[in-house]
């Protein structure tokens, strides 16, 4: 009788689990043929995005809603693998697509717990969840994510499974798969990491938010460290690669678009030429453009710009902290992070909220977690606002948002993003390619382009192609001009009441055109133009790519009053250099699709090729040499600090100091420098064109010309040289060979008034 007592909740238990096992074989049968067809992961497409490269192959740029790079499964280090499963599915090969082992043993430390701190979802179940699934926790997904594995697994190798997993899966930062994190976080190929970044990469599936380590490194390194000992216990590394992962200090790049050359204005450019040429398929096909950039160049421009422009905010004083956070006694390193997301990053000038302030010493919470401490020469530029008698809407305190930059010593300074702004860009002159192009002092700060669609007055830059259509009217470069006080007729200048000054307010007499250029002298510039007349000048101005429109026919062409951008200058400039062909400026150079075909290719205007001369050679290799004067002795005396001889250009600086310029050129490199204020006021009283934009220009130009021999130019066919007296001692001068052959009386002496074929009515303007 006993037994049989036993035997009912026995055989009660048995038929229950088998009519468990039956409904759940009824529920396989009817789930089964009802899940996703696997096409999507069998012929695995990714969104592929846009990307972007110099034509050295540094990536600028990466366009798309995903960032993705595909790698294949026999590309990734064995490392970078068994950190994964040490991470996430330790026995992925020996399953069948569900660990049943995993399971008890989640489900055990659970318990113990009593809380889930243990999950066991295999690799494959989770390609089955972010392929065909949502991420609710319910039994009818869980049950359709194990079948789904199960189907997985059927049609597919484990490697395969791999593959799609280490490419699909979500890391953080708008990364996907592996290589784009490593790209991301680090700014290196899956096979350049070390052990201690492949751990750190490897802990982000779990929760990407929470071990992100741009937005929480602490997190981050105890869940790489956990990884480690795992990779140690499963045998993957030994106790010395332990040891030295451990130890290991990382830098996670702060650039969040991870990507080494700043060419973020040039990577826009070639995000809208790819969207208006392909629309949405730009962000999704995988194309790779290679622009025209040269990452060398592009780094010498993006410095320069950089310390130009922090050299000018320096001399002009510190404006106050940015803005203010209320801090309680409840405050802590969480709340800073996330009041200082609201601040972009800008370079090296990183966001930093003030926790303590005194006029000795400054503790600053930096963006991204480290406090830190400013003193002594870190002060200096603030010192002001670090007064107690200082207006509190300008005081640095407790609360306060600045600006810190690590010094070369390894110390903190505080520091400010310039309100002003600046432009560069430097071409090959013999094609037009773009070498380099910063459009601003930083992209994150302000994304509007000074290069290409800032139109601004380019002052005294502009009058080397008015200089040039004198010559092209017979005007010399020793021809004397009077440099005096002009009583313009307002009818000539549009109407306006006009008494033009020369910059310094002094005049200098009768002065040959080469040294009026070299002194930029504007009265000597408006009788050249009253010469030759507005109207010529505008015509004559389209063959460097000016349009008429942007250029009024009357005098005040002559300083410069017309409009124009820095690429527009650049491309001017070109024609001087390259001795008088067109080039067009262009800024890619070929596209590719996703397998490395090419779809597209710039086909330039070269010099020797298929470039359209627009101007004599004799007339570039004169204005050359008058630039070079400029260089050498003049308002851009300056750059001889390069010790370079083959260097001419000019500077500009208009009204009030709105406009600072300096355009120049080597025989190879064309650059043009600007700075000014997006909404135009004077840059101040002393801050000229050779003040503040030519600095910008030698520091690119001692880098970009380092290794390039000197240019000994060839005098062109048809100039003629003649001893000098210039006023600086005897020099060569140069001549169109036809004025002096065919009017020998014409010939130019010392102090002469005669000027070619100038005829009598031209020279009582000039002079």
């Amino acid at each position: 009788m006993t037994n049989r007592w036993f035997i009912y909740p026995v055989a009660a238990l048995s038929a229950l689990t088998m009519l468990a096992i039956g409904a759940l074989l009824i529920l396989v049968i009817v789930t089964y043929p009802r899940l996703p067809s696997l096409d999507t992961i069998t012929d695995y497409r990714p969104k592929i995005p846009l990307r972007i490269f110099t034509q050295d192959g540094q990536q600028i740029g990466e366009f798309g809603e995903e960032r993705r790079a595909f790698v294949p499964i026999d590309k990734v280090p064995l490392q970078m693998k068994q950190a994964i499963l040490a991470a996430e599915d330790e026995r992925f090969y020996q399953h069948g697509g569900v660990d049943y082992i995993g399971v008890a043993r989640a489900a055990l430390t659970n318990l113990l717990s009593a809380e889930a701190r243990q999950g066991a979802s295999t690799i494959t179940q989770q390609v089955a969840k972010n392929f065909f699934l949502s991420s609710e926790r319910t039994f009818t997904r869980k049950f359709n994510e194990a079948l789904l594995a199960f189907k997985i697994e059927h049609n597919l190798s484990k490697d395969k499974i791999l593959e799609l997993y280490i490419n699909q899966i979500y890391l953080g930062q708008r990364a996907y798969g592996f290589a784009s994190a490593a790209q991301i976080y680090y700014g290196k190929r899956l096979d350049d990491l070390s052990v201690a970044e492949m751990a750190m990469l490897a802990g982000l599936p779990k929760a990407p938010s929470s071990y992100n380590p741009v937005a929480n490194p602490r997190r981050a390194q105890l869940r790489q460290q956990y990884v480690l000992r795992r990779m140690r216990e499963l045998k993957f590394i030994d106790d010395q690669q332990l040891q030295l992962a451990q130890r290991e200090h990382m830098k996670v790049q702060r650039n969040q678009q991870g990507f080494n050359a700043q060419a973020l204005y040039v990577a826009e450019m070639v995000r809208q030429y790819m969207y208006d040429k392909y629309r949405e398929e730009a962000y999704t096909k995988g194309f790779r453009v290679y622009t025209t950039l040269d990452s060398q160049h592009q780094a010498a421009a993006y410095e320069a710009v950089r310390k130009g422009m922090l050299d000018y905010d320096r001399r002009h004083g510190y404006r106050g902290p940015e803005g203010f956070v209320e801090l309680t006694g409840e405050s802590n390193e969480d709340t800073y992070e996330d009041e200082l997301q609201k601040y972009s990053d800008a370079g090296d000038l990183l966001p930093a909220l003030v926790l303590s302030a005194s006029s000795q010493k400054v503790q600053a919470h930096i963006k991204g977690g480290e406090t830190i401490t400013i003193s002594g020469n870190g002060l200096r530029f603030a010192a002001r606002s670090l007064s107690n008698k200082t207006n509190p809407q300008n005081r640095i305190r407790r609360g306060a948002v600045i600006r810190a930059q690590k010094n070369s010593d390894g110390g903190w300074s505080i520091a400010q993003i310039p309100a002003a702004e600046a432009a560069f860009v430097s071409i090959d002159p013999d094609s037009g390619a773009l070498k380099s192009l910063i459009g601003g002092f930083d992209f994150n700060h302000n994304n509007f382009n000074h290069v290409t669609q800032a139109w601004r007055q380019p002052g005294s830059s502009f009058k080397p192609f008015i200089y040039s259509a004198g010559l092209e009217k017979g005007i010399t470069p020793s021809t004397v001009i009077n440099d005096a006080p002009l009583a313009i007729d307002p009818a000539t200048i549009g109407g306006q009441n006009w008494e033009p000054k020369n910059f310094d307010g002094s005049y200098s007499g009768p002065i040959s055109m080469r040294n009026a250029l070299t002194k930029s002298k504007n009265l000597v510039s408006i009788r050249i133009l009253m010469a030759i007349t507005p109207q010529y000048a505008q015509e004559y101005v389209t063959r460097f790519g000016f349009d008429p429109k942007s250029h009024p026919p009357y005098l005040t062409m002559a300083l410069g009053a017309g409009s124009v951008t820095p690429l527009q200058i650049a491309g001017g400039y070109s024609i001087f250099a390259n001795g008088g062909f067109r080039v067009t400026p262009y800024f890619i150079d070929r596209i590719e699709d996703g397998k490395g075909q090419i779809l597209a290719r710039t086909e330039p205007e070269m010099v020797g090729k298929n470039a359209q001369q627009v101007i004599d050679p004799r007339n570039a290799f004169i204005m050359t040499s008058i630039m070079g004067d400029v260089v050498r002795r003049g308002t851009a005396a300056k750059a001889a600090i390069l010790g370079r001889h083959d260097l001419a250009g000019k500077t500009g600086t208009t009204n009030d100091q709105f406009d600072a310029w300096f355009a120049g050129f080597q025989r190879t490199v064309v650059a043009v420098a600007w700075m000014g204020y997006d909404q135009p006021r004077s840059l101040g009283g002393s801050e000229t064109g050779g003040q503040a934009a030519l600095p910008i220009w030698i520091s690119y130009m001692g880098k970009a010309l380092k290794n390039v021999p000197e240019y000994q130019p060839t005098v062109p066919e048809g100039v003629v040289v003649q001893s000098h007296d210039s006023g600086n001692g005897m020099t060569n001068e140069y001549y169109y060979q036809e004025y002096t052959q065919t009017n020998p009386e014409l010939r130019l002496e010392q102090g002469s008034q005669n000027n070619g074929q100038v005829q009598d009515e031209v020279k009582d303007m000039l002079f």
